[in-house]
């Protein structure tokens, strides 16, 4: 029996996931926020896995999981390291935006490549 049967089901899972842990790390509830870390995680890396197929998804689910990581080692550093720890999110952040500027660039530049003379 699956657990879940729609792929929508999954993506709910993974908002409720990650509103949890966001919330922790507001209420500075450093055990609830940490221990939601890895599977929110878990669960973006499985919605990139199902997402490789559709170059329209896959860079957005890449995207989403760079922003995660970066959110964890954000809040990490925020409840343990006096915030020092914000070098790698930045990288991360920005990993996250040139997939998204990636997938733009070549998206849009095969659209305009396509469209009709007039």
């Amino acid at each position: 029996m699956k657990l879940f049967k729609t792929q929508r089901e999954i993506e709910n899972l993974h908002i409720f996931l990650w509103l949890m842990k966001d919330n922790a790390w507001c209420h500075e509830w450093r055990f609830i926020g940490m221990a939601f870390i890895i599977p929110t995680l878990a669960v973006q890396a499985y919605l990139v896995w199902q997402a490789h197929k559709d170059m329209h998804e896959i860079f957005h689910a890449v995207a989403v999981l760079f922003w995660i990581a970066a959110n964890g080692i954000w809040m990490t550093g925020e409840f343990f390291f006096d915030d020092t720890w914000r070098f790698a999110p930045e990288c991360l952040f920005g990993a996250g935006l040139t997939s998204i500027a990636f997938y733009y660039a070549v998206h849009f530049r095969q659209k305009s490549q396509s469209a009709p003379m007039e």
